[in-house]
């Protein structure tokens, strides 16, 4: 985030991405030293992350519910 490096859409970002991301936005804020504002954005950007990792699971929960649903009405 601070590096100047545009930063892609959360919902654009594949489950392993986003939780990537996630991972390094909670260790910087876990370590400290930035800024009010810059801990703020880092907060954000980490709740839109975990919404992100949250849709991929309950669409991979939908299809494999979706799956066994089929398979048992067979």
């Amino acid at each position: 985030m601070a590096d100047g490096t545009p930063l892609t859409a959360p919902e654009e970002l594949s489950y392993e991405e986003a939780r990537e991301e996630l991972i390094d936005v909670v260790r910087r804020l876990e370590s400290g030293g930035t800024s009010l504002e810059e801990s703020l954005a880092l907060w954000e950007r980490g709740e839109k992350l975990a919404q992100t990792c949250q849709r991929w699971l309950d669409g991979a929960r939908k299809r494999l519910d979706d799956a066994i649903g089929a398979r048992e009405a067979d």
